[in-house]
């Protein structure tokens, strides 16, 4: 088992793919130079028929994933940051979400498109967004959001062999961090949450970027005797209720921690989800750490400010649990 940069291991994931089926093609802006850091190298090995640089233009990316989908290929576009998929959001929400009911399932459109998510890099504004919340709610895309090297590497895998648009969504910030990553053929499933951490007296749902902070502040949390488990979800379309209601059903409080805006987060899904099957198990209300309402800011500091952290998390699952900290002797009042 390799120690493997989350970046690198999406790349190798796109090259053992391309390598076995001959129809899978990459695509996007500055692919083959790669400024993302993901697909570096890929041209050389593979050359201007399978993977090519693109205009700046998002909505003739994701057309063209349409119709190439639709002709048989296995489709990779690389957009960069997901606030590029506002402006391809035609293609996206009208026909790649759509043709394959509307066609009776005799049009498969297997397309991953990557991109970046959320802060922590000082990209501003209109490079900062975490923009999942509208893709799940398109229906007939999967949205995947990996948070280690090793899911980085087996999501990408099953994304790009799904019969189905997937979105793969990587942490910004977060991609030169090493992780394990298993030898051989590995694929992750999509919809099986994973428990990055066991507990009794809370469960922390931490999506993507938010699970490095969210364990931090689980082990603070272990020094004043609560005991958090810690929910890695991977996918959010097939979401693993069964798994987060379990987890709940263990603990009793539920915690959910989401770079999204709060608005419509994916934290606002998942917790009407448990409040609609999980409510008897529940023995306080839940609590959202989501960024606010607000453009994402450039400055690092204000960045900080409204991006949730390790004190966010743990003091909103101190609060739910009825604990103060004390912050002289560093012991829970």
């Amino acid at each position: 088992m390799a120690r493997t940069r989350l970046i690198q291991a999406i790349h190798d994931a796109v090259v053992e793919e391309m390598a076995r089926d001959p129809k899978v093609i990459v695509y996007g802006e500055d692919v083959e130079l790669s400024i993302v850091g993901d697909l570096r190298g890929v041209h050389e090995q593979f050359g201007h028929d399978r993977i090519r640089n693109t205009p700046i233009c998002e909505t003739t990316l994701t057309g063209m994933a349409v119709g190439l989908a639709s002709a048989g290929y296995h489709v990779v576009v690389q957009m960069m940051f997901s606030n590029f998929l506002y402006t391809g959001m035609d293609a996206i929400g009208n026909q790649m979400s759509k043709l394959r009911l509307m066609t009776g399932g005799q049009m498969e459109l297997p397309i991953t498109i990557i991109a970046t998510i959320g802060g922590g890099s000082s990209n501003a504004a209109q490079h900062s967004d975490t923009s999942y919340p509208m893709l799940m709610n398109l229906g007939g895309v999967n949205v995947a959001v990996p948070a280690t090297s090793a899911d980085a590497k087996g999501l990408t895998k099953t994304a790009i062999r799904s019969r189905n648009p997937c979105f793969l969504l990587e942490p910004n910030g977060r991609g030169g961090e090493l992780g394990e990553v298993p030898d051989g053929e590995y694929l992750v499933p999509f919809g099986k949450a994973a428990v990055r951490r066991e507990g009794s007296d809370a469960t922390v749902v931490a999506i993507g970027r938010m699970l490095k902070p969210a364990l931090a502040a689980a082990e603070t949390l272990e020094t004043e005797g609560v005991r958090v488990e810690v929910i890695d979800p991977r996918t959010l379309v097939p979401f693993d209720e069964d798994g987060v209601l379990a987890s709940v059903a263990k603990t009793g409080h539920l915690v959910i921690v989401d770079e999204a805006r709060e608005c419509c987060s994916a934290a606002s899904q998942i917790a009407a989800v448990v409040a609609d099957k999980g409510f008897s198990d529940l023995r306080g209300p839940i609590r959202r750490v989501t960024t606010p309402n607000v453009a994402i800011p450039y400055a690092p500091n204000a960045e900080a400010h409204v991006i949730p952290g390790e004190a966010r998390i743990a003091a909103a699952v101190r609060k739910l649990l009825g604990r103060t900290e004390n912050r002289r002797q560093g012991v829970p009042a």
